[in-house]
């Protein structure tokens, strides 16, 4: 059965987003696959004019009130940018809701301009969640040499620790490992970092790794291969990166900050739990760049090959 379209979300209308999606669309890598563009057509055209970039063959565009895309300043903030930026996120989930597209794949948004335009999430994973009914949604970052998974994601650091629950944590290295299993065939082997300075030292740094111990016995009870709580600052040393294929992360730049170390550009993330595929960039909306032709979108490529992959 042919693989329904994929549909890429163009971002921020002044970030890179829309830099990216049409390079993407244009990639030869993606050659073959049915792409459609979730996006403002005039905006499109004028990033497209700026920097000789092909359009996509095929664009479906939200309906965009006050939106006028000769007024978009590349770099700048704005409450009608976060809009329509939310006007193509929220097209590109009906759609997947409704069978008319297999998966979608999205470009980088702005928190600020999303709160400005009046949108009560603080990011994609929280959008998506809400509007497919979903409560125990997870972040996952995937490349085919290092993954992790955000038992926590957008919230201050300083609430973190009341966040973490055995419950929680065993959710994430579950829906980590099943994903792993799919795309890799094979059992994995999954790391569960601490939450302190060298796991908490027996107490001595933090009592925090008392709610993963037990998190870890049970993953171990389901059958998943897990090892924990382990040192979080050695947790990813090239010894470790050979020996784990996942990691449960307790909260966002735990996980964020090696991964993108390692895999920035071409790491996919990837929102677990939904009852739709969707797949992003690992990287912002970075407006100091914006419009310029200096994008690369090799992490758009990845996300839209992998969302096709779990879509398929």
């Amino acid at each position: 059965m042919p693989l329904k379209p994929i549909a890429l979300t163009m971002g921020d209308p002044a970030g890179v987003g829309p830099e990216v999606l049409l390079k993407a669309c244009a990639d030869p890598a993606l050659a073959g696959l049915p792409l459609v563009a979730i996006a403002s057509r005039a905006l499109l055209q004028r990033v497209a004019d700026r920097l000789a970039l092909a359009m996509p063959a095929v664009i479906h565009e939200p309906e965009l009130p006050g939106f006028a895309a000769d007024h978009v300043e590349p770099g700048r903030i704005a409450a009608g940018n976060g809009a329509a930026a939310g006007a193509c996120i929220e097209l590109a989930i009906a759609g997947c809701l409704d069978g008319r597209y297999a998966a979608m794949a999205t470009a980088p948004i702005h928190k600020q301009a999303i709160k400005l335009a009046g949108i009560p999430f603080p990011g994609h994973t929280e959008w998506l969640a809400a509007r497919t009914g979903v409560s125990e949604e997870t972040m996952m970052l995937y490349h085919e040499e290092i993954t992790v998974a955000l038992v926590t994601v957008h919230q201050s650091l300083a609430s973190v620790s009341a966040a973490l629950e055995p419950s929680r944590i065993v959710r994430v290295g579950r829906q980590l490992a099943e994903a792993l299993r799919r795309l890799r065939g094979r059992a994995p082997r999954l790391a569960v970092l601490g939450f302190n300075p060298h796991a908490g030292e027996g107490g001595l740094f933090g009592d925090e790794e008392r709610l993963i111990v037990p998190a870890v016995g049970k993953l171990l009870q389901l059958g998943i291969d897990a090892d924990g709580p382990l040192p979080p600052d050695t947790a990813f040393t090239p010894a470790a990166r050979a020996r784990y294929d996942g990691w449960v992360c307790m909260y966002h730049d735990q996980g964020l900050i090696p991964f993108k170390a390692f895999a920035f550009d071409r790491g996919v993330n990837v929102t677990l739990g939904l009852p739709i595929v969707r797949t992003s960039v690992d990287h912002g909306t970075a407006f100091d760049i914006a419009w310029t032709g200096r994008a690369e979108h090799r992490s758009m490529v990845e996300a839209v090959r992998l969302a096709a992959v779990m879509a398929g």
